[in-house]
């Protein structure tokens, strides 16, 4: 009986990949998926040459470096030691989308001049160390300047305010 060996013993070693820093391999993740994304919604925009560059050569140059930085952090994240993931905050994710949302819904309803200091004012929230009026003054400022570039200076045809029925400027 000194002969008999255990199963664990004839199973061959396997070598495991260990994930060093998980905070890496997420982010390096969630670029890759983004570069994938932004290649898969510019594929049908020709990117032309480098004497005559089409619509589609910058996004898929940033798509591709974006996927660079990706295929990095992924890598190092097998190499070096790095964070843990921890506890996911919410409430900063939260609000920078909701201030998003709300951008993209009233800037061709009721202008830039309700759409920008919202859009500062929801996206402010996300922080606890914000303070409202602070937040309220920085919007004002924030979209008088980007009313006089976008508008005046770069001639865009951006609205500013529209009330229906009464003004659109």
């Amino acid at each position: 009986m000194g002969d008999e060996t255990s199963p664990r013993a004839e199973e061959p070693t396997r070598s495991r990949i260990r994930i060093r820093s998980p905070s890496d391999l997420l982010a390096g993740s969630w670029l890759l998926a983004l570069a994938a994304f932004a290649l898969w919604a510019g594929r049908g925009l020709d990117a032309g040459s480098l004497r005559a560059m089409g619509p589609g050569m910058i996004p898929r140059g940033v798509a591709l470096t974006i996927a660079g930085v990706g295929l990095l952090l992924v890598g190092l994240s097998l190499l070096k030691d790095g964070g843990s993931l921890g506890r996911w905050p919410l409430r900063g994710p939260l609000f920078v989308t909701l201030a998003m949302l709300a951008f993209a819904l009233t800037i061709r309803t009721v202008g830039l001049a309700v759409a920008g200091p919202l859009v500062v004012v929801v996206g402010g929230a996300a922080s606890p160390e914000s303070r409202p009026r602070e937040l309220v003054i920085f919007g004002l400022v924030m979209t008088a300047l980007c009313v006089g570039l976008f508008r005046y200076l770069l001639s865009l045809p951006i609205p500013v305010l529209i009330i229906p029925g009464v003004i659109t400027l």
